[in-house]
């Protein structure tokens, strides 16, 4: 089992991190707080939880009229509806749902979804609770409690909840992600990386979990293995420019200019603003206009 989350910080990683990495990995934390907010890929994936698409809302609504009383019907309706951004319908669903099944712990665990990506913490930690206790060994709730819990700023309690969904579903990416991000909030690099490269091997296809990773390398100095993330990252994801902005610290602090300058040119040309490529484009000599090599 993996230490505490106040366990000593320097432990497995190189004690002299430079500031512009412990900047890059700051500004990705506050960034991984926003994206626990959101439904993670266990949570859609449940057979009970955001399992209906927008595209299915006219069929579903159809057999809410036919089956009135059905609280799985209002159940799906409400995944579609927070599947699709549409959160007062979600609720509205799930409330019924409830009001029909008092035991019915999926729709707890999808309202607490809801209330967590509207910022109704207490309220989706409540709702993650009465869902255990109608099911316990319910993974999801569990994984959705914890980030829930680290949105609070409830580090043990986030950790515990972590650690009980990846042992009732030891399969789960986005649980060992969940937890690498904690740790890797925690100054904890060297336990965030074997949880990101249990999640990477998991789930190949995700670019989060390599960025993630990457930035845990860049913090213990490993450019070389951050940059090999990266450059799978992009790959994936080309249309994320934290991963190119990322990748161009990494070849910056290899001395390769030119792939870093490519790289912080494509997250501006992703978004203008992100500051630390505007930086990172300005120390490598990166002129507007200029093609340069990414690979």
């Amino acid at each position: 089992m993996k230490g505490p989350a106040n366990a000593n910080p320097d432990r497995g990683i190189a004690r002299k991190i430079s500031p512009i990495a412990v900047s890059l990995v700051a500004a990705w934390t506050l960034a991984a707080c926003a994206t626990l907010g959101s439904p993670t890929v266990s949570e859609k994936n449940d057979n009970s939880l955001y399992g209906a698409s927008q595209s299915n809302l006219t069929s579903l609504s159809e057999v809410i009229e036919k089956h009135p009383g059905d609280p799985q019907a209002y159940n799906m309706r409400g995944s579609a509806y927070g599947e699709a951004g549409m959160n007062e319908q979600a609720l509205a669903d799930f409330n019924k749902a409830i009001s029909l099944d008092p035991n019915y712990a999926q729709a707890y665990a999808n309202r607490g979804l809801v209330y967590r990506n509207t910022g109704q913490i207490d309220s989706a930690v409540a709702d993650y609770d009465k869902a255990l206790a109608l099911e316990p060994a319910y993974a999801p709730a569990y994984l959705g409690r914890g980030i829930a819990y680290g949105m609070q700023g409830k580090t043990m309690q986030a950790l515990a909840d972590f650690n009980k969904a990846i042992a009732l579903r030891p399969n789960d990416s986005e649980a060992y992600y969940s937890r690498g991000l904690l740790y890797q909030g925690q100054g904890q690099h060297q336990f965030a990386i074997e949880d990101f490269s249990t999640a990477i091997g998991l789930g190949p296809r995700r670019a989060e979990p390599l960025v993630a990773r990457a930035l845990s390398y860049l913090a213990g100095g490993n450019n070389s293995a951050a940059a090999s993330d990266l450059d799978q990252a992009v790959q994936i994801n080309p249309g994320d420019p934290k991963a190119w902005a990322s990748r161009g610290l990494a070849y910056e602090r290899l001395g390769q200019n030119e792939k870093a300058a490519g790289s912080y040119a494509k997250a501006l040309n992703l978004d203008r603003q992100y500051a630390p490529a505007l930086a990172g484009f300005s120390r490598v000599g990166g002129q507007t206009g200029k093609a340069y090599q990414t690979f």
